[in-house]
C-alpha cells in the first residue's frame, strides 16, 4: 500500500510537471480580462474556460509550488499562442496589458482628436468632446484653463484595451504636463514674458499651424513674439479658421471681421487659448525663438511650403506679389 501511495504521488507530480511544461493549445491569440481580486484558482479557471490551458488545477499547483511568482494584475491581456504555464503566469503578473496604438498628429484641434480616437478605441464621440470642453473635468486634471484645447499632447500612444473616454484623455493630458515640467526646467525667458504654460501653449499652437515646415518654426515664433512686443496684431488666418472650424476652405470677409476674441486679424494680443494641440518642437520653438527683427511672413506658394520673411510692410507686399506670380496669377 505504501508503494502504491508513493507511486500514485509520484505519478501525480509527474503529470503536473508535464502539464506545466505543456504549451497552450491556443490556435490564435485571445484577449482576456483579469478582474480585481482574482487569485491562482480563478485565473486558472478563466484560462481553462477560454481554451488557453487544459487544466486549471495544474495552473493552481504551479502557483502553489512557486510562491511569489504569481502576482496577477488586473486588466485586459493579449494571450499569445505557444505559452506554457510559467510564461502565462509571468505575462499576467507583468501588468503589460493589451493595448491599441493610436497616433495623434501635431497641430490637431480637439474636435479632430475626437475623430482620431473614437473609432479605434470604440469611444463615444459626444462624450469625448463633452469631457474635452468641460471646465470641471479640465480642472480636475490639474489644468488651469476652461477646456483642454492645447493640452492633448500629440504623440503615438499605446492606450490600454477597453480604456474609457476619461481614461484616454487623462493619458494625453498627463503627457502634456510632463512636457510642461521638462520645458519649465530649461528656464526660457519667454516663459515669464508670455505669462505661463497656458500662454506658451497658446503661442505654440499658432506656430504649429502657421509653420508648415518644421525648420521655420522658431523663425515664425520670433515674428509673432516681435509683434506682441510692439502691440501689433498677430494677424493669423489660422485663428479665424479655428473660430469657424474652417480648416481648408476660403475665408470670407465676414469671418475676418468676426468679433470673436480669438480673431487675431482684428484684435491685438495673444488669443484667450490654444487653437490646436502643439507638439514638442513647436513648444521649444516658442520658448527658444529665432532672434530676428522680422515682422511679416507670407507663403512662397512655390510648392516648398516655406515662407518669405520680411522686416517692413513694403518688402512684405513685394513678396506677396512674388507669391501671386508663383501661383500663376
Amino acid at each position: 500500500m505504501l508503494f502504491a501511495v508513493v507511486g500514485l504521488g509520484a505519478g501525480s507530480v509527474f503529470y503536473a510537471y508535464k502539464q506545466w511544461e505543456k504549451v497552450s493549445p491556443l490556435k490564435e491569440p485571445v484577449l482576456l480580462e483579469v478582474p480585481s481580486g482574482y487569485g491562482a484558482e480563478q485565473v486558472g479557471r478563466l484560462l481553462q474556460k477560454n481554451g488557453v490551458i487544459e487544466s486549471a488545477k495544474s495552473f493552481k499547483w504551479w502557483c502553489s509550488f512557486h510562491p511569489g511568482r504569481a502576482n496577477f494584475k488586473i486588466g485586459w491581456y493579449k494571450i499569445p499562442t505557444g505559452q506554457n504555464i510559467e510564461q502565462l503566469v509571468a505575462l499576467l503578473s507583468s501588468g503589460k496589458t493589451a493595448s491599441i496604438r493610436v497616433t495623434i498628429p501635431e497641430g490637431k484641434a480637439t474636435w479632430e482628436v475626437v475623430e482620431i480616437l473614437a473609432k479605434p478605441l470604440n469611444l463615444n464621440n459626444k462624450k469625448l468632446d463633452s469631457l474635452m470642453h468641460s471646465t470641471e473635468f479640465t480642472k480636475s486634471l490639474g489644468v488651469k484653463a476652461k477646456d483642454l484645447e492645447g493640452y492633448l499632447f500629440p504623440s503615438t500612444y499605446d492606450f490600454p484595451y477597453a480604456v474609457d473616454e476619461s481614461g484616454a484623455i487623462k493619458i494625453m493630458v498627463r503627457e502634456n504636463l510632463k512636457i510642461r515640467d521638462e520645458m519649465q526646467a530649461k528656464n526660457s525667458p519667454v516663459w515669464n514674458q508670455l505669462g505661463g504654460w497656458h500662454e506658451i501653449l497658446t503661442m505654440a499652437s499658432l506656430v504649429e499651424k502657421e509653420a508648415a515646415v518644421p525648420k521655420e518654426q522658431n523663425h515664425v515664433a520670433g515674428v509673432f513674439l516681435n509683434r506682441l512686443k510692439i502691440g501689433m496684431s498677430l494677424g493669423s488666418c489660422a485663428t479665424v479658421r479655428f473660430i469657424f472650424r474652417n480648416l481648408t476652405g476660403p475665408i470670407y470677409k465676414s469671418q475676418l471681421e468676426s468679433s470673436n476674441p480669438y480673431n487675431t486679424r482684428k484684435y491685438t494680443g495673444l488669443m484667450p487659448g490654444p487653437i490646436s494641440n502643439p507638439g514638442k518642437a513647436a513648444i521649444e520653438a516658442t520658448l527658444f525663438p529665432m532672434q530676428t527683427t522680422d515682422l511679416y511672413f507670407v507663403s512662397r506658394d512655390d510648392g516648398s511650403r516655406e515662407h518669405f520673411f520680411s522686416k517692413s510692410l513694403s518688402q512684405h507686399n513685394s513678396f506677396k506679389e512674388t507669391a501671386a506670380k508663383n501661383r500663376g496669377e
